[in-house]
Parts: structure tokens; sequence; C-alpha cells
């Protein structure tokens, strides 16, 4: 939580953070202070909301799967941070085979690293790359949920099998 928060303070991009309250004590001292004009912390946000407004241009996640669905389905590219479980694989799926993303490394959650990604992600030309690459991804999300094509008959088989019809 400490690198994360300072590598937000020393990236100076205005940024939105969930904080939940059990974690609060893990802040810097002075974080919220030092980052006041810049900075919305909140113990709780509707993220498919969030992520579909258009002033989000990078998602900083743990990388859990419905965490990356849905930021794919609104083009915005990822700074994976991914802590356990599948969250690694995934991590390295955004970064290495869907290219709408970066990843922090595990054991190199430094704030120095989390500065460089956001600005590479922001400002870089890694992260106009990364935009494109995340708009085409959203256009295959957007057909695959769409009348008549894979994901919604898949959902109309599951649910008439369920219902023996």
């Amino acid at each position: 939580m400490e690198e994360i928060a300072f590598g937000l303070m020393m990236s100076n991009c205005n940024f939105l953070w969930v904080v939940r309250s059990s974690e609060e004590n893990k802040l810097p001292p002075h974080f919220i202070s030092n980052v006041q004009d810049r900075r919305l912390v909140v113990k709780w946000c509707s993220q498919p909301r969030i992520l579909a407004h258009p002033a989000v241009s990078c998602f900083m996640a743990h990388c859990g799967w419905n965490s990356i669905l849905e930021a794919l389905s609104c083009a915005v590219p990822i700074i994976g941070v991914g802590l356990w479980g599948d969250q690694h694989i995934n991590a390295k799926f955004i970064e290495d085979v869907w290219k709408v993303g970066v990843r922090v490394r595990v054991g190199d959650i430094k704030r120095e690293e989390i500065a460089k990604l956001v600005a590479e992600v922001l400002h870089g030309d890694k992260g106009k790359e990364l935009k494109i690459n995340a708009c085409e991804w959203k256009e295959l999300v957007e057909e695959a949920v769409g009348k008549g094509w894979s994901s919604t008959k898949n959902v109309d088989a599951f649910v008439s099998r369920i219902l023996g019809s």
C-alpha cells in the first residue's frame, strides 16, 4: 500500500483510489493531505461506472478476472499488480498476449516502478499502443455480448438447460 501510495504521489497524476476502511491505516502519514488537489480516495465505488467515464485513462488493478473484463469492455489500459492466484497469469496476459497493459512484477512493487508505469501508460508511446489495442478488445467484447453472438447464445443455452427446456 505504501509503495503504491508514494508511486501515485510521485506520478503527479490525478487519481481515484478505492481504499477500504480496513486498509486506511496502511496509507503513509499525511498521504491524503499531500495529494489533496489531485486525488479522490473513497471506500467504495461502482467500478464499471468509473471505468466507463471518458476521463479515465488508466486502471491499476489486482488483475482479477472481472476487473480485467470491465476494463476491456471500456477500452481502458491496465497497470496490473497481480498478488496471488490467477492474478499473476492474468497480468501476464494483459501485457504479453493481449497487449492492453503493463504489469508490476512480484517483488518489484516499488514507488519508482509504479510512477514510471503510470507515466508510460498515460504519456508514453507505449500508452498510445495500449489504448489502440484496448479499443480493439472493446469491439471484440461488444461483439461477443451482442444479440445472437457467442456469449448470448451460451447464456441462453445454459438457462434452457437449467430450466429443462
